[in-house]
């Protein structure tokens, strides 16, 4: 039998896809608010991986990536996903959301994301959300599995990955 053992804090991670860059700003101050200081912030991407969005967002949307310097415990993600959920719901314009806002976590070995919708590769943690393995460490990078959003497969966001992976290992051998 295995010991049980305290699950170390992970790095909080979170995804944007929007048109208009003031419901990123928008989003941002919320996020800032709740959660701290903000240690990575990727470039605005292009995202075009998918047209799943287009009828809520319009086209020419845009991606980035955000993380938190202070670290979390992994079971706070559900409640986490909740509270960007409604963030989505405040910047709402004529009920239609400005922003899609993904909370998730790293750490040395795997990317997960919170989801509200259930799928066969999917957990639920409680309070309505579910969460997946979205991509795993190997071999000095992040990998998808054949199950992974094709944005989340790309070489262009591994290496995003990557570099916050490195920020939140230091952290961890500051302890």
């Amino acid at each position: 039998m295995g010991k049980i053992k305290k699950h170390p804090p992970v790095k909080l991670i979170v995804g944007f896809i929007f048109k208009d860059q003031l419901a990123e700003d928008k989003a941002l101050f919320f996020l800032k608010r709740r959660f701290g200081r903000i240690d990575f912030e990727s470039q605005t991407l292009s995202f075009r991986h998918t047209d799943y969005y287009q009828k809520e967002f319009g086209t020419g949307l845009k991606r980035k990536f955000i993380s938190f310097k202070k670290l979390i415990l992994p079971q706070d993600l559900a409640k986490i996903k909740n509270i960007t959920n409604k963030i989505e719901i405040k910047l709402s314009l004529r009920s239609l959301r400005q922003i899609n806002i993904d909370p998730g976590y790293l750490d040395l070995a795997k990317l997960i994301l919170a989801s509200t919708k259930d799928h066969r590769h999917r957990i639920y943690l409680g309070q309505g959300i579910f969460a997946e393995v979205t991509l795993f460490f190997q071999n000095h990078a992040f990998k998808p599995w054949e199950c992974t959003y094709p944005d989340y497969a790309t070489s262009e966001y591994s290496a995003i990955f990557n570099q916050i992976r490195e920020i939140y290992a230091q952290q961890i051998t500051k302890k």
